[in-house]
């Protein structure tokens, strides 16, 4: 199984600067990645020399990277990061499922397409089920993936209106001493709301929408007595409701609604994390077949590199953390 292995894999029908990167800044990384493995790149040939089973994954990382160019796909360091980190973990070859030539995704002022398999799985429940949990760390997609899904529902008129609430919880300052009315006090919660709106539509268009009661965009108190007809419905940072607003909110959906519900169980705000009701709320619906929990981890983080180490070494400190739920760090894909 350790036995020492040459192995030379010939880059076909591919630039191989697309495979390398820039000044060899992937070829870099992956060695960096894999020390144990000597790789060499001469021409279109690659040489891999070391263990028979780090030279394997190895080679499947470059199957892996030639397969993603050759569906279309612009490499780029995030991408070299993450397929690495798939390769160390002996995911290779799943991967592929990212770049399928038959997958339409949102396509609204960009297109918007998964870019690990946690994004993947997230977004297929977005399309087939009623009610999504999607749970997991800052930079994986949770609250973007969601208001595309809602933006292309409301164009492709499956839904009449798109309604994005957040809890107004005060993480350690005071409502009350913010200038302003309450709507201006409560703003500056919604604001990554708005923030991709704008990404996905542009100001214009949001501000017709706004006008027209096709968005709504409001604080999680507002929601109490309402029923949510022919509304796609979004609950972003649910970890800082109690389990009585997590109830109201689901409680709000009327016919031919859907509802999406995002938050990160590591960062609550509330004065008693334990009383989060997206911590709470997972064993009493987890086995109810219209609604999906997707798990997210540090693996489908997209922001800066330096992002997933940092949440990882929060992880591994609080593993003890009575808010911690190992499937939603540890893991990326579903609780399935």
């Amino acid at each position: 199984m350790n036995a020492k292995a040459v192995k030379r894999f010939r880059l076909v029908e591919v630039d191989p600067l697309l495979v390398f990167g820039e000044n060899d800044r992937f070829l870099r990384h992956i060695q960096d990645s894999f020390p144990d493995v000597q790789v060499v790149a001469r021409g279109g040939d690659i040489y891999l020399a070391g263990k028979q089973a780090d030279v394997d994954l190895v080679e499947r990382l470059f199957l892996d990277l030639v397969a993603a160019i050759k569906q279309g796909k612009e490499l780029q360091d995030s991408d070299i990061r993450y397929f690495t980190s798939m390769a160390i973990d002996d995911n290779g070859g799943e991967i592929s499922r990212l770049y399928a030539p038959t997958k339409d995704y949102f396509h609204l002022k960009k297109l918007v397409e998964p870019k690990t398999l946690g994004q993947e799985e997230y977004v297929q429940a977005l399309e087939k089920y009623e009610v999504v949990f999607a749970i997991g760390p800052a930079g994986t997609g949770k609250t973007y993936l969601a208001v595309a899904a809602a933006v292309s529902a409301l164009r492709r008129r499956e839904k009449g209106r798109i309604v994005l609430v957040r809890p107004a919880v005060e993480a350690g300052e005071s409502l009350g001493f913010l200038p302003g009315d309450f709507q201006e006090k409560v703003d500056p919660y919604l604001r990554p709301l708005y923030d991709a709106l704008h990404d996905l539509l542009g100001a214009d268009r949001i501000r017709q929408s706004l006008d027209m009661g096709l968005v709504e965009v409001a604080p999680l108190a507002y929601m109490r007595g309402r029923t949510l007809n022919d509304a796609f419905v979004i609950l972003d940072e649910a970890q800082n409701t109690t389990i009585g607003q997590m109830k109201m909110f689901l409680t709000r959906l009327g016919s031919n609604s859907r509802a999406v519900i995002t938050g990160d169980v590591t960062q609550v705000d509330l004065p008693e994390p334990s009383h989060s009701g997206l911590v709470r709320i997972q064993p009493i619906l987890q086995d109810v077949p219209e609604i999906k929990f997707v798990y997210l981890g540090h693996r489908d983080v997209m922001r800066h590199r330096l992002v997933q180490r940092i949440i990882r070494a929060f992880d591994n400190h609080a593993s003890g953390s009575v808010n911690r739920v190992d499937p939603i760090v540890e893991e990326s894909g579903t609780s399935e």
